[in-house]
C-alpha cells in the first residue's frame, strides 16, 4: 500500500470515527453535557446525579435490579425458545428434554423461573419504595401510572409463562385464572373465549399464552420501560427525600 493510500484510508477512518463519536473526549462541564446529549445510549442518563440518588440505602437499586432481571429473562427465554414447542402433545416432553439433554438447559430454565419470581418481588418492592418516598407526587404522576402498568405487565408475564410447562399445576392454574376472567363485568365472555381460544383449556390456549409470553407482553413492557426511563430523565432524575 502506497503512502497516499494509507493517508486516504486514515482520513476515511477518522471520518467514520467522527460520525460515530461527534464529540471529543469530555474535559469540561460543557463537553460532558454535549457528549451525553449527542449519544443515543447516554442521553437517557442525566448529566448530573443528585447525591441522594447514588445512596444504596435510599433506592436499594430496586428499579435497576428489576430491569436487570428483565434482561436476564429475555436472554434465557430466547435460549429456551430454540428447544420449546408450544404443542399440547409435546410441551411437557420438551421441558423434560431441556432439563436433561440440552446443554445448560436445567440451569437456564431454573434461572428463568427464579428470575421471574424475583422480578415480581423486586418490582413490588420498587413500587413500595416509590410510594413510601412520595415519588408519585407532582410532577411524577404520569410516571407513577406507567410504573403501575409495568407492575401489571410483570404479573401478566409471570402468569402467561405459568402455562407453558403444560403440567397439572399449570393446567389448573390457567383454568382458575380464565374462570376468574369470566366473571369480569361487561367483557367476561369475550375475554374468556379470547384467552382460551375455545370453551376449554387446550391447544389454542397454550398457543395464545405462548404468543403473549414471548412476543406481545415483552414488546409492550419494553415500550413502557423506555417511557419510564425517559420520564425519570425529564422529571429531574430520582425524586429526593421528603
Amino acid at each position: 500500500m502506497s503512502f497516499f493510500e494509507r493517508v486516504d484510508q486514515g482520513i476515511r477512518r477518522s471520518a467514520v470515527w467522527r460520525s460515530l463519536f461527534r464529540q471529543p473526549y469530555p474535559r469540561d462541564e460543557r463537553s460532558r453535557a454535549m457528549a451525553v446529549m449527542n449519544s443515543v445510549w447516554l442521553h437517557i442518563h442525566p448529566v448530573r446525579v443528585r447525591q441522594h440518588a447514588v445512596k444504596f440505602a435510599y433506592t436499594f437499586c430496586l428499579g435497576g435490579l428489576s430491569f436487570f432481571l428483565f434482561l436476564v429473562l429475555t436472554i434465557t427465554g430466547v435460549y429456551l425458545m430454540f428447544f420449546y414447542v408450544p404443542s399440547s402433545n409435546l410441551a411437557y416432553t420438551n421441558i423434560l428434554e431441556i432439563q436433561s439433554e440440552v446443554v445448560f438447559g436445567l440451569l437456564t430454565r431454573n434461572i428463568h423461573r427464579w428470575g421471574a419470581h424475583l422480578m415480581v418481588f423486586f418490582v413490588f418492592l420498587h413500587m413500595m419504595r416509590v410510594f413510601y418516598h412520595g415519588a408519585y407526587k407532582p410532577p411524577r404522576e404520569f410516571n407513577w401510572v406507567v410504573g403501575v402498568i409495568l407492575l401489571f405487565l410483570t404479573l401478566m408475564l409471570s402468569f402467561s409463562g405459568y402455562l407453558l410447562p403444560w403440567d397439572q399445576i399449570a393446567y389448573w392454574a390457567i383454568t382458575i385464572g380464565t374462570n376468574m376472567a369470566g366473571f369480569a363485568p361487561l367483557v367476561n365472555t369475550p375475554t374468556k373465549l379470547l384467552l382460551l381460544g375455545g370453551i376449554e383449556v387446550g391447544q389454542n390456549t397454550l398457543l395464545r399464552f405462548y404468543v403473549l409470553h414471548v412476543v406481545f407482553l415483552p414488546l409492550v413492557a419494553a415500550l413502557f420501560l423506555a417511557v419510564h426511563f425517559w420520564r425519570i430523565r425529564k422529571d429531574g432524575g430520582i425524586s429526593g427525600p421528603l
